[in-house]
């Protein structure tokens, strides 16, 4: 895969006000009468009746790597102001799109396309609007901050979803809250799509611009900010992206509809054509483009990482062209900055004293995620089992066998912890999820109230406490544990299972929630695990043994151990209501200290146990207890 020349792609400020601007359009060319055009306007302007955007007409020339390239350097001053009142020729935004003119239309209101979107810009404007700063002030990076920050390895990552609208508002009142996140012990922050999308209130998953931030969150400095400022807490960030497919909306689908092509350059059947327009990983035009966003995102903003959506719609197998190639090749690109030394140095977050490369990339391929993990350069993938095993129980559906799928979900059975590809050991796991943004919140599992719709439908907060022992399993078990906004205070909002009502519906974070009781156990509960997890190493990467015994499933309890060096941990988790006291050997001799209350002096600690002697563990209804040896 080859890097696009960004640097004659989008908008490029030149010397004395002068603006450049590039598009590659394979098969559209003037020797099929197409003409193209840039319309431009002040932002001050664009809601003015009497002023209206300028147009400058593009040459056409042809690239030797992309064929058709159109572009056009435009000098904005004052002395071609469209109106008295008008901005133009002022510093500040302006916002732009492209025309194209196909002489071939079957009618006359078809002979002009409109409305085209930049593919390369680098800024919004509203919908779908295109944007440039005239006078843009690069962003200044803190080297002490971005020169020290190392990228957490893989076992170490505590994960926090959000999406900025709802958690924060825009990107400035999120850089805000990065102090509640870092104090929760979240160290990764996965960010929902932040490409431009066409809508106000939307998930991001139809994007029609990758270069840039969508103007509901702010601008670009703002997200280079915003990186920066997660870096200083010790947060990592990795975007969610979406390369699968696009909107009908994005130029290279959009352009080449109204043409009425029969053949796309970049759009087209590939893999499973679940959403939108399906992007086709057989064009070396998509390889690449996808390729420089990843290298744009790395560089540009600094991201840790990224979790790419829908993979089976591009995911040809692990040799193909798609899902594996891009991983592939962006794995070796980091790789080969890292060896450049000081002269990149914001490269060298992904280096580590032990060598293992951290640059996170995390797949959502619910449809094989053991498959993706062992055979890409992925090092984790999303995967439902855990889920979907944590809502049986709750919600009673065979509780036995569900029980017991949810303990063998735990250890992530059947994930190798590395692989070796032509000499790169790379370490891998999962991520292991009670809660995400595709599904209703767990606590509905329990209880829901549909309020007369299921669009305002909400689960049961009373019922808070029976989330306990999902959560303490959560945190104890094997894979990286992840925590989607609000959930760690009891968040309850329902989702449909499909429809627009998924996506077009904003439920913005209930911060209330924090300071009410049930907001004050939970919390309280989740830091409490965070920390645990930090000051064990057992817990971020020890062996998991699950007791897969009748005799405890049967009463409801799962128990499992983690081991690394001389630490053992025993957790023991009870989804009944009533307490268990149940019979276990432990296979260590020592004292065992009760992590989530022992160290507050409590009789629950366990001394001078001797390997296999017979101990009675009582284990409260709703809840677990978790003892460790080699303290």
């Amino acid at each position: 895969m080859r890097l696009l020349p960004l640097e004659r792609l989008g908008t490029r400020e030149l010397e004395g006000n002068t603006v450049q601007f590039g598009i590659f359009l394979p098969w559209v060319t003037p020797a099929n009468g197409h003409r193209m055009w840039v319309k431009i306007i002040h932002e001050n302007d664009q809601f003015l009746q009497e002023i209206q955007p300028l147009e400058f007409e593009m040459t056409h020339s042809q690239d030797t790597d992309y064929g058709d390239y159109w572009s056009v350097q435009i000098r904005i001053d004052a002395n071609s102001k469209p109106h008295q009142k008008s901005a133009w020729g002022a510093q500040g935004r302006y916002v732009y799109r492209d025309m194209l003119e196909n002489p071939n239309a079957a009618s006359e209101s078809d002979r002009r396309i409109d409305w085209i979107v930049d593919p390369f810009a680098r800024e919004f404007g509203v919908g779908k609007l295109s944007a440039f700063t005239l006078g843009y002030q690069q962003h200044a990076w803190d080297n002490g901050v971005e020169h020290n920050w190392k990228t957490p390895k893989v076992d170490d990552i505590v994960l926090y979803e959000l999406i900025i609208s709802e958690f924060g508002g825009d990107l400035e009142k999120t850089i805000a809250h990065l102090d509640y996140l870092r104090d929760l012990g979240v160290n990764c922050i996965q960010l929902m799509p932040v490409s431009n999308v066409s809508n106000q209130v939307d998930w991001g998953y139809l994007p029609i611009g990758y270069f840039g931030v969508d103007e509901r969150f702010g601008k670009r400095r703002d997200m280079q900010r915003f990186i920066e400022a997660a870096h200083r807490q010790g947060i990592a960030v990795l975007m969610d992206s979406v390369y699968g497919h696009t909107s009908d909306h994005f130029p290279y689908s959009y352009v080449y509809k109204r043409l009425g092509y029969h053949e796309n350059p970049f759009i087209g059947h590939f893999a499973k054509d679940y959403y939108g327009e399906s992007t086709d990983f057989r064009r070396a035009f998509t390889q690449d483009f996808f390729y420089t966003v990843n290298h744009h995102w790395l560089d540009c903003y600094h991201v840790d990482g990224f979790r790419y959506d829908c993979v089976p719609e591009w995911w040809d197998g692990p040799l193909g062209t798609g899902y594996a190639a891009l991983t592939y090749e962006t794995y070796k690109t980091v790789q080969s900055m890292i060896g450049q030394g000081t002269g990149q140095a914001h490269w060298q977050r992904f280096s580590s004293p032990g060598g293992e490369m951290t640059l996170i990339q995390c797949a959502e391929q619910l449809e094989g995620p053991r498959e993706v993990v062992e055979r890409t350069y992925s090092n984790c993938t999303w995967q439902n089992e855990t889920m979907g095993a944590a809502e049986d129980v709750a919600r009673g559906s065979n509780s036995t066998e569900a029980l017991r799928r949810l303990g063998l979900q735990f250890g992530l059975i059947g994930y190798p912890d590395s692989v070796s590809y032509n000499g790169d050991r790379i370490k891998k796991s999962a991520v292991q999820y009670l809660e995400n943004h595709d599904h209703a919140r767990f606590l509905c599992h329990f209880k829901t109230f549909f309020n007369g719709n299921e669009l305002l439908a909400e689960g049961d907060r009373s019922l808070w406490y029976k989330v306990q022992p999902y959560l303490i399993g959560l945190f104890t078990a094997k894979g990286i544990p992840m925590l989607w906004q609000g959930q760690e205070f009891g968040e309850n909002y329902n989702v449909p299972d499909q429809g627009w009502g998924r996506v077009a519906i904003f439920r913005p974070m209930r911060w209330e929630y924090f300071y009410d009781e049930v907001g004050r156990n939970m919390v309280a509960l989740v830091r409490k695990l965070v920390r645990l997890r930090q000051r064990g190493e057992q817990f971020r990467a020890g062996e998991h043994y699950f007791y897969n015994d009748d005799n405890y499933i049967s009463r409801g309890v799962l128990l499992f151990s983690r081991k690394e060096h001389d630490k053992f941990s025993l957790t023991a988790l009870n989804f009944s209501d009533s307490e268990q006291t149940i019979p276990f050997n432990f296979p260590i001799s020592g004292n065992y200290m009760e992590e989530l209350h022992g160290r507050e002096g409590a009789d629950i600690n366990l001394w001078n146990i001797q390997s296999g002697a017979e101990i009675q563990l009582p284990i409260p209804g709703n809840y677990g207890r978790v003892w460790t040896t080699g303290m």
